[in-house]
């Protein structure tokens, strides 16, 4: 499924985003992240040590609240799967533009020895206002 102009709009901007994953015992973990976009899927950079990453590889599915900080009304919800998973300098560079974008300055927090890991996720569903005010307004 492509993305929504209001998601690519979101994730484009200096924004963060909720990242749900599911635990090994099912529950489900929320964590802030920053976000990007490539046009065609969510990027989410993280380590590959953390739970989120682990969450991931084990089990691809994934939702991503995208919303801005001045208007609580401006959001987008994408509900997808991991489509692929980029490590080493793509993954590297990725945080440094990330932070670019968010800071203003390349990546300064040490990069541990097991580096950076990038999740390239691709939408199944996109729910925005737009959307739910098109459709019956439900969300699911």
């Amino acid at each position: 499924m492509a993305l929504d102009e209001d998601v690519v709009r979101l994730a484009r901007g200096a924004n963060v985003a909720t990242i749900v994953t599911v635990m090994p015992d099912g529950q489900p973990q929320a964590q802030l992240r920053w976000i990007d976009t490539d046009g065609e899927h969510l990027l989410v950079n993280t380590e590959p040590q953390r739970q989120a990453a682990r969450n991931l590889l084990r089990d691809p599915r994934v939702t991503v609240l995208l919303h801005t900080a001045e208007d609580d009304h401006d959001w987008a919800e994408v509900r997808g799967r991991v489509a692929r998973v980029v490590t080493g300098d793509e993954a590297r560079a990725n945080i440094d533009e990330l932070s670019r974008k968010y800071v203003g300055t390349e990546f300064r927090a040490p990069v541990g020895p097991h580096g950076r890991i990038l999740f390239v996720i691709a939408a199944e569903k996109v729910n925005t206002p737009a959307r739910l005010s098109a459709r019956d307004g439900s969300g699911d």
